[in-house]
């Protein structure tokens, strides 16, 4: 039976199947925090059909084009057979799948980057003022220059990292380290843009205000940048750990 509730559930209404993650032994003081987690695979439509009570959805509206909810289980009754793996390890099975969800947020991210460098090229060669197009300013030029230079920086990171990840090599550090330059370059980049753009940077035809909200939410999750340095310092640099 599992109760609680998680604010941040992707796409659930739009899904078949969810993920759940639930302590099923209670922590013990000195053992591993991991341990005693268990991963579940839950068949939603059994769910909403036998056990409608047990899981509540509500939407969340939010300021980009993404589907998410907040969830409360209530006495949900769980099958023996929806578990997934070894009972106590789900946390593991959860770790092990966080090195492809950075990659992948990076490669979302560098994509996003390319897509405000194109954007602000193209206007800065098309828009003139005062005879001639602003893309010929340095003012303008450099900006632009920076910030392509620095996508392109975190695209090879990405590489990097989804290379070892496919050899089925360590590759933690990498993927961390891939996420939050791709971030970081993807958010300058949409900056950029909009500074091209000006004013018409706001005006929804020209999609860079679309953009540009949705790529700032690489910097916050699916993990926050924080955490990734959190990360490379301990793990990478050998520094204590702050939590």
């Amino acid at each position: 039976m599992v109760n609680g509730e998680k604010n941040w559930t992707s796409r659930i209404e739009q899904s078949d199947l969810l993920m759940l993650l639930a302590r099923t032994a209670p922590r013990e003081a000195g053992n591993n925090r991991a341990q005693g987690i268990s991963l579940f695979l839950i068949d939603l439509a059994e769910i909403r059909a036998l056990q409608p009570d047990s899981l509540v959805t509500r939407p969340v509206r939010t300021m980009f084009n993404y589907a998410t909810s907040q969830v409360v289980y209530k006495n949900m009754h769980i099958p023996l057979d929806s578990l997934i793996g070894e009972e106590g390890q789900g946390f593991r099975y959860v770790i092990d799948g966080w090195n492809a969800e950075r990659i992948l947020l990076a490669a979302e991210s560098i994509g996003d980057g390319y897509w405000f460098i194109e954007r602000a090229a193209a206007y800065a060669k098309s828009r003139e003022v005062f005879g001639g197009p602003i893309g010929k300013h340095q003012g303008v030029q450099f900006p632009i220059a920076r910030a392509y230079a620095q996508v392109c920086a975190a695209d090879m990171m990405r590489y990097r990292a989804a290379a070892l990840f496919d050899s089925s090599a360590p590759c933690g550090a990498e993927a961390n380290m891939a996420k939050l330059l791709a971030s970081e370059a993807s958010w300058q980049a949409a900056n950029v843009c909009l500074d091209t753009h000006g004013g018409n940077g706001f005006v929804d035809e020209y999609d860079v205000e679309r953009k540009f909200r949705e790529t700032r939410l690489y910097q916050v999750a699916p993990v926050s940048n924080n955490l990734v340095l959190a990360h490379i310092a301990t793990h990478v640099l050998g520094l204590p750990r702050s939590y």
